[in-house]
């Protein structure tokens, strides 16, 4: 048992719940040498509030002080929430006088003090100690006085500027984007202290927003020295060496089918009628791990990133470009060092035999998804007539993809339709038009591709038993499954199994009954925010949205660093390459990198929102005063968000509502008029007009058309 756990329970056990360092040594079993590195865990575990020294030098447990230690949650209007490491205990809610100098993000240790009112609900807290500081930089707009400067943080949770010295202004102008680093943290009343360390240019300036939101994320837009090297070091062509003992498929019709702007194409796929009718499927997935050797720089870095972040304008690759966009991308017509899974799948979808080979491919076409579904459902004669040569593959392909939807489908696979945007930019950066991505047979047919390639590659190792980085979905969890299943009885429907054991069949076969139904899109929004998120894991607990017992990302290793560390588990299992040292050495890495990735995964999540927001902020500046009809999208206590056709979500506050005063209905999901009785409901539809447009805030204000209609007169 780690010598911190031991601890931990040692004092949880004890009649006495204060120890001094020597006693717990004593009953612990340390030796007088070992002392100084005893000591050295302990002062670790109270730095990190695990543990508590008192005034009278004994060790005891933050619980028994009342002391509770987790992630400070900053509020806009200066409050915040302490979110606890013991994710089984309720957030504590702390005023602005007693966060006494920490900030949003910080780890925090707390100790509860009485609710300041009655009614609360919430527990209240004072920060005795801030444990680890997250902000060791801040992204924001300057503004210069005559003899000092300051900084309004992008972050709105960051609610205290930042104040610059003039020796630190380091020639920034007002309204520039900077890049601070803190070299004082607030103390009471007095703002933190800093000098800015990098101009990203005027807030107005043409990509400066993006390039903000990219540095307020932290995330890494340079390799190192040492990546760099090493990638300047690889051949853009592959080599006679670079093939030696791979299965050689340059001869074989393997083509790439991506969208028109992908530049790192990771996937390339083959289909073959095999003579006893099944159908011969190879997805072929570039061998990213022949060029980013485990342990290098380069793939340090790789970790680091865990994945790539598409933003509105750019791309934040995991690789550099050397390799994402050219020796590792399936380009076609050249030779491309792969991973190929060949599956051979019968009419009911079943893969009834596999094999996984490296190999050597040389695509013949790099078509798009739009090009793709034109052929198959619109039956383009041009684009017939240019393809002719592989017509009978892609209807195949189309037959093939039916038959492996219906099989995810009869198993209880979920499917949601919710709508994805397709913002475009002008020259300039500007948003240009936003529109509904449209999603075609093509899509459909490379998604249930990849999806059959890893369920297979993740039942392929289960079995092997080997340590390894699954994609699990846990289960959903049963208090938000209960409260699911009375939301349900408002609407005549009922969710089988709900309070008990719970399939993700009873889920897809409520999505049948309400489909086209006027509940649809409430009962769609609701469901979805009561499954938990899928994340990464050494254990396969399977994956419950996809009714999937064996699941992993194993079809995109340029982009994501699961897939790529997948790929040398893969790799050394076909090499015989697993001895019991490599084993013990993948049961250590494989945990942290699961957890490690999916953070990453969390952070360009979220990433990628904020800079869609930004832009659909900027695309309704001009759009002021103009009239939409929209879906209500979220109910609060403060207001309700409205979504338009073209996704743009915008807040109708509570105070614009103005024929009534409105109460929120948390359980039902709407706000209710006292007098009126009229209803604000989820999924409901609504008119609106733009009322505002906020770049800065990345926010978007409607009302109601109706009461400014009532205003008006008209």
């Amino acid at each position: 048992m780690n010598i911190k756990v031991k601890l931990v329970e040692l004092i949880k056990n004890s009649k006495n719940p204060m120890i001094s360092a020597e006693s717990l040594a004593e009953r612990i079993g340390i030796h007088p040498g070992e002392m100084r590195m005893f000591q050295a865990v302990l002062d670790d575990m109270t730095n990190d509030g695990q543990l508590v020294l008192t005034k009278k030098k004994k060790y005891t447990l933050p619980k028994n002080l009342g002391f509770i230690s987790g992630r400070l949650q900053g509020h806009p209007k200066g409050y915040g929430f302490l979110i606890p490491d013991d994710r089984t205990e309720a957030d504590v809610f702390i005023y602005a006088e007693n966060l006494n100098g920490a900030m949003h993000k910080d780890r925090i240790m707390v100790k509860l003090i009485p609710s300041h009112s009655q009614t609360s609900r919430s527990r209240e807290g004072e920060v005795i100690k801030v444990l680890t500081r997250a902000n060791k930089t801040v992204v924001g707009t300057f503004e210069k006085s005559k003899t000092f400067g300051f900084v309004v943080a992008d972050e709105k949770k960051i609610n205290q500027d930042i104040f610059i010295a003039k020796d630190y202004m380091n020639g920034a102008k007002t309204a520039d984007k900077v890049v601070v680093e803190i070299t004082r943290w607030p103390d009471g009343r007095r703002n933190a202290e800093g000098r800015v360390v990098e101009i990203l240019g005027h807030k107005d300036d043409v990509g400066t927003d993006i390039l903000s939101i990219a540095r307020q994320y932290e995330l890494p837009e340079k390799f190192s020295e040492e990546s760099m090297s090493i990638t300047a070091a690889i051949s853009q062509k592959v080599t006679s060496s670079d093939i030696a003992g791979r299965k050689d498929l340059r001869n074989m019709r393997i083509i790439t089918i991506d969208g028109p702007d992908a530049k790192d194409l990771d996937d390339a796929v083959s289909l073959e009628k095999l003579s006893n009718g099944n159908l011969f499927l190879g997805v072929h997935i570039a061998d990213v791990s022949h060029y980013v050797k485990e342990g290098s720089a380069l793939d340090d870095d790789a970790l680091r990133r865990g994945t790539s972040v598409y933003l509105v304008d750019r791309v934040i690759p995991m690789l550099p470009p050397e390799l994402s966009n050219g020796i590792c991308s399936l380009n076609p017509r050249v030779d491309r060092l792969t991973l190929s899974v060949f599956m051979e799948i019968d009419n009911t979808g079943e893969v009834v035999a596999h094999k996984i080979e490296e190999t050597v491919i040389r695509t013949v076409e790099r078509m798009v998804y739009t090009d793709v579904t034109n052929i198959l459902e619109n039956n383009d004669e041009k684009l017939i007539e240019k393809y002719s040569d592989l017509i009978d593959m892609l209807r195949d392909m189309e037959k093939l993809m039916h038959i492996l939807y219906n099989r995810r489908n009869r198993r209880g696979s979920i499917d949601f339709d919710f709508d994805e945007p397709k913002i475009t930019l002008d020259i300039k950066g500007r948003t240009k038009d936003i529109k509904v991505y449209e999603r075609g047979i093509a899509d459909r047919v490379i998604e249930e591709f990849m999806l059959v390639c890893n369920e297979t590659v993740a039942e392929h190792i289960h079995w092997k038993n080997f340590p390894f980085v699954y994609r699990i979905h846990p289960d959903p969890d049963l208090k938000k499954l209960i409260e699911f299943s009375e939301f349900l009885n408002n609407f005549g429907f009922r969710l089988k199994g709900a309070g008990g054991q719970i399939y993700s069949k009873a889920f897809q076969d409520l999505l049948e009954k309400i489909r086209g139904a006027k509940e649809e899109r409430i009962i769609s929004t609701v469901m979805l925010r009561t499954l938990q998120k899928a994340r990464y894991s050494h254990e396969n607990l399977g994956h419950f949205g996809l009714a999937a017992k064996y699941y992993c990302h194993f079809t995109s290793p340029i982009r994501r660093y699961p897939d790529l560390m997948i790929h040398r588990i893969i790799k050394d299992d076909l090499n015989s390459r697993m001895p019991k040292k490599r084993v013990t050495q993948l049961h250590e890495l494989v945990p942290s990198i699961a957890d490690h990735c999916s953070e990453r995964e969390r952070i360009a999540d979220e990433v990628e929102r904020e800079t869609e927001k930004l832009k659909k902020a900027e695309f309704m500046m001009d759009k002021i005063g103009m009239e939409f009809d929209g879906i209500i999208s979220g109910v609060t206590s403060f207001g309700i968000y409205v979504e338009l056709d073209n996704t743009v979500e915008g807040l109708v506050h509570i105070s614009a509502i103005e024929d009534d005063y409105y109460v929120y209905d948390e359980k039902h999901h709407c706000l209710i008029g006292e007098r009126t009785r009229k209803i604000y409901r989820l999924g409901d539809s609504v008119r609106i007009k733009v009322g505002g447009a906020s770049v800065a805030n990345r926010t978007i204000d409607f009302v109601p058309a109706e009461s400014v209609e009532d205003e008006n007169g008209d």
